[in-house]
């Protein structure tokens, strides 16, 4: 099965039943990659002793500087709102002056979807990053390194790449729609780095909106404790604000975009409700926290500060999901979302992260946050701007300078950092120094995604992302032949995009794109038309038949044995039928006849090729197709639908499995029947269905389908001569 596997090792069981590893180990295809890199500090007694440890290792300067930088990721299924709450939360903080919609009808469009093709098609295409200053109530300033990662599940690389290295997460949900199929894979995709979330449940002005069915589907679909922290004043068009159940107040945007927080008490018909939400939100935390279940058990009731911590801790241990409210686009509750990043988010000195040493056999060690000790950076993504390519950075240990040199794990080469930026979008802001714990860019230094640099004294490799296999493959040809920029383009994309893979079809000479889903090749497609001036053709790949015969030839004559067996290999090249190679037949040489003057080598290799052509048509030759053991999974309610389709295509079911919530149906399906299942299934299961596919056999196609591929070549053969 394509695909990887994972490997579960000293886990540990949370009170909530829920496990989560300290380490993971993938395997994907041979070969090894390590998938997880971070262990969160939780709250038992031997990670509060972590938790110490790395921080007394950490000058007390620094220490106060990590304790005030959150790095985050914004993610969510596609029209959740993620742009549309990042525009707002770069509009609070100061980083912009203007609100602007994601689909651009002013001309302008959302500031962290800086794509022309983002702001037409309005969604996120490729991840953003930036950085802002929130001023945390009496608190002060904490600095927040932002990603804005797209919800589409075409581009979920970029997701991947993003919660690789980031600290904590946004997980936004649709009021209305709540946990969907993109929403899954998200927090597929956030367990596996160990990444701590709050839940934003946006767009609670839509008609429909329910935020507490939306906190049971979290609880039920993703297996995560989860309770809400407000509860909403007003529904649908009426809605208006929420109420603060830890402060116990309630809370209203006003201003012209929401810039002002007005606190008033709670209206009285909410205090009922109020208060039994605040009693849920206690007994939910009773279950993952030792200290509040103590409380709970005596029946006291937890102070604020309490409540407070006990958040912060089953957070970070990944244990909770704290739950907030509003309407990004109605401007109301986003401000709250900042002061809960600050207050339930880890910072980076509260994240274990771990590198292997080379020179130790790749021995897993400590990194410590700490700007004074030996550099250690992870290239995590990349892109070809105007002065080159930009490697995004996370900086894990020690500080990197403008003008320092660096060296590259991987190849041992030891390169000068030329230019060092912050990222707004897609503008860019020049530093002189980035601390431990940051997120930069750098221009100038050639390496791949993934790629680990340090400062030569150490030796240290960064583990690796996850890489999903592509799912849909189409064949490329440009319109305008012989163009360097073809090329040029494929090598850059396959650069910037691990899971855009590019190949040579050994037998039709196709040039071969695979991705994640038509939309993915389609935006590759229209980037080269954009970027490169390239207008190109796609179609479905040929598919790899073969021909064989089903009964014996007559006798061949032949002298020359090497001359001959090149002939018969050469006619094996190209069969009559359709100009594939020919297999499962066996040339016998009986007798044959010689001439002293005419008699050579080629003769006698031309003369096997015209023998072997003329035998062959002669023993009922038939066409071979690929026939691939096909294994399908998805949940059970879907499973008519998916065995329809498996049928529709012309497949041979072999299997069916039913478990809990989900069924896996076995089927050999011809590959050529296969093109656009990847779409047909997601259509069909709401994109929560998964298939893998591997090579099992050829057999003869049906007799009308080999008319009409031999009717196919003939055309195609009368169109070449011309």
């Amino acid at each position: 099965m394509l695909g990887s596997r994972f490997c579960f090792k000293n886990s540990r069981l949370t009170n909530s039943g829920l496990c989560f590893p300290r380490r993971i180990k993938t395997f994907q295809r041979g070969t090894n990659f390590y998938g997880c890199r971070q262990t969160r500090l939780a709250s038992t007694t031997t990670d509060e002793v972590t938790d110490n440890s790395i921080k007394e290792q950490i000058d007390p300067t620094d220490l106060k500087r990590l304790e005030r930088l959150r790095n985050i990721g914004i993610s969510a299924h596609i029209d959740s709102g993620k742009t549309t709450l990042t525009e707002r939360v770069l509009y609070y903080t100061g980083r912009i002056k203007s609100i602007h919609e994601v689909r651009g009808k002013d001309g302008e469009g959302a500031k962290m979807d800086s794509m022309e093709l983002e702001r037409e098609r309005g969604i996120t295409i490729q991840s953003a990053a930036t950085y802002c200053s929130w001023k945390w109530g009496s608190r002060g300033d904490y600095n927040i390194n932002i990603i804005d990662t797209p919800g589409h599940v075409d581009f979920t690389i970029e997701v991947e790449r993003a919660l690789r290295v980031l600290d904590g997460a946004i997980l936004v949900l649709c009021g209305v729609s709540g946990v969907q199929s993109q929403t899954i894979t998200v927090d597929r995709q956030m367990r596996r780095y160990n990444v701590p979330r709050l839940s934003f449940i946006n767009k609670l002005d839509r008609v429909g909106a329910n935020p507490f069915n939306i906190i049971d589907q979290v609880r039920q679909k993703l297996k995560i404790p989860a309770a809400a922290l407000q509860i909403p004043i007003g529904a649908e068009d009426a809605f208006k604000g929420v109420v603060d159940l830890i402060r116990w107040k309630a809370l209203y945007n006003d201003g012209n975009r929401g810039e002002n927080i007005i606190e008033k008490e709670i209206p009285e018909n909410l205090i009922p409700f109020a208060t039994e939400k605040k009693q849920e939100l206690i007994e939910n935390l009773a279950d993952v926290d030792d200290q509040i279940a103590d409380i709970f058990l005596m029946e006291e009731t937890p102070t604020q500060t309490q409540i407070i911590d006990a958040i912060r801790r089953a957070t970070i241990a990944n244990k909770f999901t704290p739950v907030f409210m509003g309407s990004a686009f109605k401007n109301t509750g986003v401000q709250h979302v900042l002061d809960a990043v600050c207050a339930y988010l880890p910072n980076p000195s509260e994240v274990h992260n771990i590198a292997l040493d080379v020179r130790q056999k790749e021995t897993p060690v400590d990194l410590i946050p700490y700007s004074k000790n030996p550099f250690v950076g992870l290239a995590f993504k990349l892109e070809e701007g105007k002065y080159g390519q930009l490697t995004y950075l996370r900086v894990y240990q020690g500080a990197l300078k403008k003008g320092s040199f660096v060296v590259n794990t991987k190849t041992s080469k030891r390169v000068k950092v030329p230019r060092l930026v912050r990222m707004h979008s897609n503008e860019m802001e020049d530093v002189e120094e980035v601390g431990a714990g940051e997120i930069c860019a750098m221009f100038g230094i050639d390496c791949s995604s993934g790629d680990t640099f340090t400062d030569g004294a150490l030796e240290y490799t960064m583990t690796s992302m996850f890489v999903p296999d592509p799912v849909i493959s189409l064949a490329i040809t440009p319109k305008v032949k012989e163009s360097a920029n073809f090329s040029k383009a494929l090598n850059r994309f396959q650069r910037e995009d691990p899971t855009f893979r590019v190949s040579i079809d050994p037998e039709s000479k196709e040039t071969i794109v695979s991705g994640m889903g038509e939309l993915h090749l389609d935006i590759y497609v229209e980037r080269m038309r954009r970027e490169y001036n390239i207008e190109c053709v796609t179609g479905k790949p040929q598919v790899a038949f073969r021909e064989t015969i089903t009964a014996p030839g007559g006798n061949i004559p032949s002298q020359y044995i090497p001359a001959i067996e090149k002939g018969f290999r050469d006619a094996l090249e190209a069969g009559a039928l359709i100009g594939h190679p020919v297999n499962g037949v066996r040339f016998v040489l009986e007798d044959g006849a010689f001439h002293a003057v005419d008699s050579s080598e080629l003769a006698f290799r031309l003369a096997a090729q015209y023998a072997f052509r003329e035998a062959f048509q002669k023993a009922k030759p038939v066409i071979l197709e690929p026939i691939m053991n096909v294994e399908v999974t998805a949940p059970i309610e879907f499973q008519g639908t998916v065995i329809g389709n498996l049928n529709k295509r012309k497949g041979t079911i072999l299997d069916t499995e039913v478990q809990e919530d989900h069924f896996i149906a076995t089927a050999e399906v011809s590959l050529n029947n296969m093109f656009g299942y990847s779409s047909d299934l997601r259509a069909a299961t709401q994109g929560k269905g998964e298939f893998s596919m591997e090579y099992k056999k050829h057999e003869p196609v049906f007799p009308n389908i080999q008319e009409e591929l031999i009717a196919e070549y003939k055309k195609k053969r009368t169109a070449e001569k011309k």
